[in-house]
Order: C-alpha cells, then sequence, then structure tokens
C-alpha cells in the first residue's frame, strides 16, 4: 500500500480524520440483517455503522421484539378498562377472547398477500385490536339493555334484539372503518397499501366475529357471566349528561372557532419524508449515526449509471460533477482508470465493479444530509447535470434521491387518500342514514378533531414524519367516527320519547361508557407505541393515535351534542300522530 503522507491531502481527509477510518459498504438487497452482524463482529463495540441498509436491518430486528413487549403491557391494560366499564368479572375475558380470534386470522392471512412491510407487521395487530374493541362492547352493551328492560326474554331472543339494535351502529362503524383504511390502498408508497389492506382485512375479520363467534360465545356463557356479575365501577353519568346539555352550545361554537386555525396549522407542518430520522440516540444505529457524523460530518453517497463505452462524454460528466461544491468524491472508470485508458487493459474485477451490462457506474460521495431543502436542491441539480450529456438515458438512486423520490409521491398521495377517505365515509354514512345534514356534521366534527391533533405539532416546532401523517389521518377518521355515529344513533333514538335538551343528557349518559371504553384503550394503545417504541416513527404514530382518540372523544361527547341539538328540526323526523278514533 501506499504511505497515507503521499496520498491526496483532500481523498485521504473524506475516509481518515482524527484515528478513525470510514468504509463505503455496498449490501446485497434482502442481506441487510446478515451482513449487519457480519459488520458489527468485525468492527466491534468501538466500531459504528449507518446508512439505508443499517435503518433496514434495525428496523426489522425491532418490529418482533416491541410487538411481544406491546402486547404483554396493552392485553392487561385494555383488561383493565374493561373491567372498569363491564358489570361482569367475566365478560372482559370475553372481549379479548373475541378479538384474539380475529388478531390471529388475520395475522395468519397475511400469507395470502405475499410480504408485508415490518411496519404493518408491527401495527396492524395492535391498531385492530384498538379499533375493533368497540363492535364487541356496543353489541354486549345492546344485550345487557334489552335483557334489563324484558326480564321475561328468553337469552336468544334478547341476543336477535340486540343484534337487530346494534347492526347499524356496527355496520357503519365498521364500514367506514375499513373505507378508511382502504384509502391507504391509494398510496404509490408501498407502505401504504401494505398496511391498509392488513388493517381492512382486519376490521372485516373483526366484523365476522362479532355477528357470528361473539354471539354463540354470549349465548353459551351468559349464565358465567350472571353468576360474575358486580355492581357497576364507573358511576352512572347522568349528571355528566346534565352537565353537557349545559355547556353543549358554547363547545359547538369553541369548536367552529377551531376550525380553520386547526386547519391551517395541521397543513402547514414541517415532514421528514424518509427513513434517516427513525432512530433516536438512545438506539445503537442512532448514537452511530450522530458518532459518524460528528467525526466525518454529514455525507450521503449517489449512484449514476450511464451507458458504457463513450468515454469522453464520461469525463465532461466527471467534470461537470466535480463542479458541484457539495460533491466531495467520485469512485468511476474515467476517474480512477482514466478516460484514456481502453478497457480491454483494465483488469476484469475491477472492471466489473464499475462497467457492467451495458453501463458504467459512477459513485458520487456528496457532503448533504439525506433530506431537507438542501438535499433535494442537490439532487435536482445532480439530475439536471446529467440530463445535460445523457438525456433520459441514466439512472440515479442513493438514500437522499429516493428520499426526494418519496417526497415527490407522497405528498402527491396525501389529497387522493384524504379526499377518498373522506368522500366514502360521508357516502356511506348517506345511505345508513339516507339524509344529507348529519354525515356533514359527524364527518366535519372528526375531520376538526385530526386537524386539531395535527395542528398540535406545528405549534410545539416539531417535525412530523409525512408517512405518520398519512396514516393518522385516516385512521383517526375510520377508528373514532364510530364513536360519532354511535352517539347520533342514540341520540335518534331518545328523541322519539324525549324533547331535545333531555334526549342529549340521556345519550350523553347512555353512551359515556361505550365511546369512552373504546376511546381510551385506543388512547393507551397509541401512548404505549410512543413510550416503547425505538423507532421514532412508529413512536410518533402511537402518540398521534393517543392524542387524537382523546380529542375525538372529548368533541364527540361535548360539542357534537351541540350541532345535533341545533340541526335537531332538519335531522329528526317528525311522527304523524294517530287520528282520534
Amino acid at each position: 500500500g501506499t504511505p497515507l503522507e503521499m496520498l491526496d491531502p483532500d481523498a485521504v481527509g473524506q475516509y481518515y480524520r482524527d484515528g478513525h477510518a470510514l468504509f463505503d459498504v455496498t449490501v446485497a438487497a434482502g442481506q441487510e440483517t446478515e451482513a449487519l452482524q457480519a459488520i458489527y463482529d468485525i468492527v466491534g463495540e468501538d466500531g459504528s455503522a449507518t446508512g439505508q441498509a443499517v435503518n433496514t436491518a434495525e428496523s426489522k430486528a425491532m418490529a418482533g421484539g416491541e410487538v411481544a413487549n406491546a402486547f404483554a403491557i396493552l392485553v392487561p391494560l385494555i383488561l383493565l378498562i374493561l373491567v372498569l366499564s363491564t358489570t361482569s368479572w367475566i365478560e372482559p375475558v370475553f372481549f379479548l377472547l373475541a378479538i384474539g380470534v380475529s388478531v390471529l386470522l388475520n395475522m395468519g392471512t397475511n400469507i395470502f398477500l405475499g410480504e408485508v412491510s415490518y411496519i404493518a407487521f408491527t401495527i396492524a395487530p395492535i391498531l385492530q385490536l384498538a379499533v375493533s374493541l368497540d363492535y364487541s362492547v356496543f353489541l354486549i352493551h345492546r344485550f345487557a339493555e334489552c335483557r334489563a328492560e324484558n326480564p321475561d326474554a328468553s337469552p336468544e331472543a334478547c341476543m336477535v334484539d340486540a343484534l337487530c339494535r346494534s347492526t347499524g351502529s356496527i355496520l357503519s362503524s365498521g364500514l367506514t372503518t375499513v373505507i378508511g383504511f382502504l384509502a391507504l390502498v391509494l398510496m404509490q408508497f408501498q407502505i401504504g397499501p401494505d398496511l391498509g389492506l392488513a388493517l381492512a382485512k382486519g376490521v372485516v375479520l373483526s366484523l365476522v366475529t362479532v355477528f357470528t363467534f361473539m354471539p354463540a360465545l354470549t349465548l353459551a356463557a351468559y349464565q358465567w357471566m350472571d353468576k360474575t356479575h358486580h355492581r357497576p365501577l364507573l358511576p352512572s353519568f347522568d349528571r355528566f349528561g346534565r352537565f353537557v346539555a349545559r355547556i353543549m352550545l358554547p363547545m359547538a361554537l369553541v369548536l367552529v372557532i377551531l376550525m380553520v386555525p386547526s386547519y391551517l396549522a395541521s397543513n402547514s407542518n414541517q415532514y421528514y419524508y424518509g427513513a434517516a430520522h427513525m432512530f433516536g440516540e438512545n438506539t445503537r444505529l442512532g448514537a452511530d449515526t450522530a458518532a459518524i457524523e460528528e467525526t466525518f460530518g454529514r455525507s450521503d453517497t449517489y449512484v449514476v449509471l450511464v451507458p458504457e463505452g463513450d468515454t469522453a462524454t464520461q469525463q465532461k460528466l466527471s467534470d461537470a460533477l466535480h463542479a458541484i461544491p457539495e460533491v466531495t468524491g467520485i469512485l468511476s472508470y474515467v476517474d480512477n482508470a482514466g478516460a484514456s485508458i481502453p478497457p480491454e487493459f483494465v483488469p476484469g474485477d475491477t472492471l466489473g465493479l464499475l462497467v457492467s451490462g451495458g453501463y458504467t457506474r459512477m459513485v458520487l460521495t456528496v457532503d448533504a444530509d439525506t433530506e431537507g431543502d438542501a438535499a433535494f436542491a442537490l439532487v435536482e441539480r445532480v439530475r439536471a447535470t446529467v440530463q445535460q450529456y445523457y438525456p433520459d438515458n441514466y439512472y440515479l438512486a442513493g438514500q437522499g434521491v429516493s428520499t426526494y423520490d418519496l417526497m415527490d409521491t407522497i405528498t402527491a398521495d396525501m389529497v387522493k387518500v384524504n379526499l377518498l377517505a373522506i368522500g366514502a365515509v360521508f357516502l356511506i354514512l348517506l345511505l345508513m342514514k339516507r339524509q344529507l345534514l348529519l354525515p356533514i356534521i359527524l364527518v366535519l366534527s372528526i375531520e376538526t378533531a385530526i386537524w386539531i391533533n395535527l395542528a398540535i405539532p406545528y405549534f410545539r416546532g416539531q417535525y412530523v414524519f409525512y408517512i405518520a401523517y398519512l396514516i393518522i389521518s385516516s385512521v383517526q377518521l375510520g377508528a373514532t367516527v364510530d364513536y360519532a355515529i354511535l352517539f347520533s344513533d342514540r341520540y335518534q333514538e331518545f328523541r322519539e320519547t324525549l324533547g331535545r335538551k333531555e334526549a342529549v343528557a340521556a345519550t350523553v349518559s347512555a353512551v359515556t361508557t361505550s365511546v369512552s371504553t373504546t376511546g381510551s384503550a385506543m388512547a393507551v394503545v397509541g401512548f404505549l407505541m410512543g413510550a416503547i417504541s425505538t423507532n421514532q416513527l412508529l413512536g410518533q404514530l402511537g402518540n398521534f393515535l393517543g392524542v387524537g382518540s382523546l380529542v375525538s372523544l372529548a368533541i364527540v361527547l361535548s360539542a357534537l351534542p351541540g350541532f345535533l341539538y341545533l340541526a335537531d328540526p332538519l335531522i329528526i323526523k317528525k311522527k304523524r300522530q294517530p287520528k282520534e278514533a
């Protein structure tokens, strides 16, 4: 080897600094986990590794462990919430059993989807648990109500009655949720279709379970429920109902005032598009990345493929790329072998690394982050430069380049996914309710909850992972519009016998237990994901889910009653009085 002192100091400085040496390693697709393990074995505890392949390997490694941890904490917490909100010690076990069956069915049927991304694998079972809890809760609460109202009726007759009365609510909730998730399938970014299909399939399987397995299980075990009956652990919500009836109009006004600013703020966030920021410094990858950047600065590698042969044009392109200030080095045939040396004089193995399959490869080391305005401007400049010499006849790859393309595609995805989710949910409600105003009120209430949720990072000056932003918009709509549907259904029922204000108080009193059970279970799921996930994207998604379900819950129980009260003359059909005989 040549002594370091005799080499070009600039070139040495990029790869050898303060007693640390930097290696660029190329890893074959699909072999990331094995390659990373082998690299860690070589460099030991003192060495550091970072880059796209490391991101992929670490994400895969974490996914499995974190799902197990989440479930270990989650199941007892959800059991606790269910124990508080039911009146039988054994009932919560049945809920979890019914949902467990559908979660297992869903994870098993993922085989038919082929490959599933690790994010879908991590989130889908946890979200399915949270989202579909309410279907069983709605059904069992109705069954209990029916048995209380008709003590002489057989349990079978009560179950039929409960199914008749709750099927509308459960089906419209389920269908809106399925559509919210299916909207993600429209994304060009693969994570969307993966997650959308896994979640939508999960909800469909949960619905099937609730309409088939749950009634059978309940009828087989209702005597157990009676034997383990206990007094309600939560107080009655009658006083809360009367309180809401007093504050509902001011709360509705507050919500109307918040709509526009929260919508504007939620659309003005700063985003991370790629995977570069997914791991905090409390993980090995995060710490390694920080250590490498501290010594060698931030850098990225771009690879340009151009047709082989014309070394003169390649030399011109290389000179033009060298002229870009952020390009710190180029490894290519013309740079390393020289444009004047014919390829046949270069050893085959060396040549194969740079020239192959009719293309020659230029590896650019650039002094730039993998995303951000400066990085994206650099990608555009490199593209424009290569385009000049090889119009539409080249390939450009690299972490910064793929992040730029992500930004391009998922920003376009956003409008599509949102409009489809909102439009479809609106359409289902329109068909179920057969009137125009009520679906507008319900969808607008939940959309405002989503805007408030997504406006929080803007006011706190935090970056948002664009993919989390996209997923939560559909998930929060699909998962929490149920509360609004259930509330409006019960309000319409109570209005048959009660006046406007009394109906609001009665509805709040009747549904608070059901919706706060599922809302708090969803919040627990979210905050738990936020707390235990070492992947910052999953953590952020979890926190969005937690805050989102609480905001949706607050709006449904405080402001929605005001909207229904005001719209009452238009949404409640008057019954004709029978004529006197």
